[in-house]
């Protein structure tokens, strides 16, 4: 079984994802974290977005590993390092480039090979797996991404201003909705939930109603 789930930054994804995987014995997947490791590389080792033949080599001999709530990039756990605003605001122009989401949708695709996975990003209903069994839009107003941000950054130590947060959403959200591949949106077929308001398990709760009913 194959259950996608797609939103904007700061929707509640990450979290929201890993505790139905608990609940339900899912396997989970952060399709967000492969982009992030290919921006961490990246900005590692000083690869700019036009050195096209170095991020290609870098694709070619790239190696990711999802364990549980782990990120391991070439043997290496870079969990909190691709969480930062500088790999965060990097990843959205990484994402946009052709190549890269080729070979990420075919590396996700792999993940969940017979596996029961919910796995989260911006296109996996539309494009990784538009058949997938189970479609559900998380959303959120920018405001409440923005603060939900903000706390996550004090959580892992880091500094950040609440308006640039917002302001940086908001161009991302932008640059998502109007990529000319694969842009982030809703499936169809997805049902929509909106978790501005409710608390995460109550959050939760409606993702896992939904699965259930759809199952």
């Amino acid at each position: 079984m194959i259950v996608a789930v797609d939103g904007p930054a700061g929707s509640g994804k990450g979290t929201l994802t890993k505790l139905v995987a608990e609940k339900l014995n899912l396997q989970y997947i952060d399709t967000g974290a492969m982009y992030r490791c290919i921006a961490l590389k990246m900005l590692e080792d000083g690869i700019g977005l036009e050195d096209t033949e170095k991020i290609k080599e870098i694709l070619d001999n790239v190696k990711i590993d999802l364990d549980g709530t782990k990120v391991i990039l070439n043997g290496r756990d870079v969990s909190k390092e691709i969480r930062t605003v500088e790999v965060s605001n990097f990843t959205s122009p990484v994402s946009t480039i052709d190549f890269i989401r080729t070979k990420m949708v075919e590396l996700q695709r792999g993940l969940a090979k017979e596996k029961d996975v919910i796995m989260e990003g911006r296109d996996i209903g539309t494009v990784v797996f538009p058949d997938a069994d189970i479609k559900i839009y998380l959303d959120a107003t920018a405001e409440e991404r923005a603060k939900r941000r903000v706390k996550q950054n004090e959580e892992n130590g880091i500094s950040s201003n609440y308006e640039q947060i917002l302001k940086d959403i908001i161009e991302r959200d932008t640059r998502d909705m109007s990529r000319p591949n694969s842009p982030l949106r809703k499936a169809e077929d997805a049902v929509v939930v909106d978790t501005t308001d409710a608390e995460c398990e109550v959050n939760a709760q409606k993702i896992i109603d939904v699965i259930k009913s759809k199952m």
